[in-house]
């Protein structure tokens, strides 16, 4: 089951930050819902541990992140793909583009694709898409605090 989820996020803070800070595996952890673990592997590739409750599901996800397509400081694609045990895997990817506006403001806007399967798949689409969109905002609130405003 794929879906799209798509957003902005006004962060105030430089772009050169905001950059740094979406490829700093410490600020991404503590961004992402659940997230146990996140280490780097190389520039590009991360190893992730995840725990997601959807609905009367509780999984822990064991999974890889991948940055492509950079294009300091403006914009970059980030893949996952997590393996959730009997639970099911769930995979996708945002296209992240920072914009100036002004000197100390990013207007962050992302398109992120998700597909899911196994038992979560069953859940049925309204439950994933509402939790889907709850993460995918609340990663993007957390990420936008930690950057914003020098914190």
């Amino acid at each position: 089951m794929a879906l799209v989820i798509e957003g902005e996020e006004r962060i105030s803070a430089p772009v050169e930050k905001v950059w740094a800070a979406l490829n700093d595996p410490d600020v991404l952890k503590e961004s992402i819902p659940g997230c146990q673990s996140l280490e780097k592997k190389s520039d590009t590739d991360l190893a992730a541990t995840v725990v997601l409750k959807i609905g009367p599901i509780k999984a822990t996800f064991n999974g890889e992140v991948t940055l492509k397509n950079l294009k300091p400081p403006h914009s970059y694609t980030i893949q996952g793909e997590g393996k959730g045990g009997i639970a099911g895997f769930a995979k996708g990817g945002a296209d992240v583009t920072l914009t100036p506006d002004g000197p100390d403001t990013t207007i962050l806007t992302y398109a992120a694709k998700a597909d899911v399967g196994g038992k979560i798949a069953q859940l049925g689409s309204r439950l994933i898409t509402s939790t889907s969109k709850k993460l995918a905002g609340q990663f993007f609130s957390t990420f936008s605090e930690k950057v914003g405003n020098g914190g």
